[in-house]
């Protein structure tokens, strides 16, 4: 993506690079010095090692979510989420980056964990907007029961790819071909959020599955978020050099994983966990017109 890069600082404005790398630790931090809670029904719990869980609630009135206090413009961000348990048809737990909004054309990373009923497995639905168009899903089923433990999800977000992880195996690659013409974010900062909300319309077997509201409050459980990323300032539109050795503008150290093991954890997940992919969508895309970065490496 070098040449992609290029052309793309060609044509900012001059502008003043102002912009801090900033950690969020994992052991002993408190959600809520990381996080704001902005609405909803939701519980703090104190853990052992000092630090916190946040358990954000869905009743018949409404669901509840917090959002990060810092935005990043490139980051790994991990997350410990234990999911509901039980009946948990109709409910949505996700995590997501989101821009900021200041072009109106937002930026997006998404994961969403689709409930189901009782011994019925979760759905992780991953989504990508980028420049306002998103469509770009792809659906897993997890190797596990989320709901007996906590499991880290992890979005690397730098300006040659997005990865998305589980327990630090990437499940998901999107690249940057701004070259062919797909989109991909780079211009905004983005927050993460977590929110737990019904969507009983669409969210279990297609919406054929509604919500036992007999079962609420409805529970998902969150601790550790741990960020690593560039936190722009002023007018920063580009994150420079991480301290630490890698360099956020080409990606450098944030998978934190070689690239011989990501192609083999992502052809593990395609061939084991994905259960839809939207570029293999022949009813959405007939005739083989399938987005452009579906036929690029």
């Amino acid at each position: 993506m070098a040449p992609a890069r290029a052309r793309l600082l060609a044509c900012l404005p001059a502008l003043t690079m102002m912009a801090a790398v900033s950690w969020v630790a994992a052991g002993g931090v408190r959600m809520t010095d990381q996080v704001d809670i902005l609405w909803g029904p939701t519980q703090l719990l104190n853990d052992s090692d000092g630090g916190q869980t946040v358990g954000l609630s869905l009743d018949r009135v409404m669901g509840s979510g917090f959002r990060s206090k810092k935005s990043y413009l490139f980051a790994r961000i991990d997350i410990d989420i234990k999911l509901v348990a039980g009946n948990s048809a109709g409910t949505v737990t996700t995590v997501y980056l989101i821009s900021e909004g200041q072009w109106k054309i937002h930026d997006e990373i998404d994961l969403e964990f689709l409930g189901n009923v009782t011994g019925e497995p979760y759905t992780l639905h991953t989504n990508i907007f980028a420049n306002g168009s998103g469509g770009r899903e792809v659906q897993y089923r997890l190797w596990f029961d989320p709901t007996q433990d906590f499991h880290t999800y992890s979005i690397v977000w730098n300006s040659d790819e997005i990865l998305i992880l589980v327990d630090n195996m990437a499940i998901r690659r999107f690249r940057n071909h701004w070259d062919a013409g797909v989109p991909f974010p780079v211009y905004q900062p983005m927050r993460l959020n977590g929110v737990l909300w019904d969507a009983d319309g669409w969210a279990t077997q297609g919406g054929r599955v509604k919500t036992d509201w007999t079962q609420a409050p409805f529970t998902a459980y969150f601790r550790n978020y741990r960020a690593s990323g560039c936190e722009p300032s002023g007018v920063a539109w580009v994150c420079g050099q991480d301290p630490s050795g890698g360099d956020w503008l080409g990606g450098g150290a944030a998978g934190g994983l070689d690239d011989v093991k990501q192609r083999q954890q992502l052809r593990e997940a395609q061939e084991r966990y994905t259960i839809y992919d939207y570029c293999t969508d022949s009813t959405r895309f007939p005739d083989g017109f399938r987005p452009k970065e579906c036929a690029l490496p």
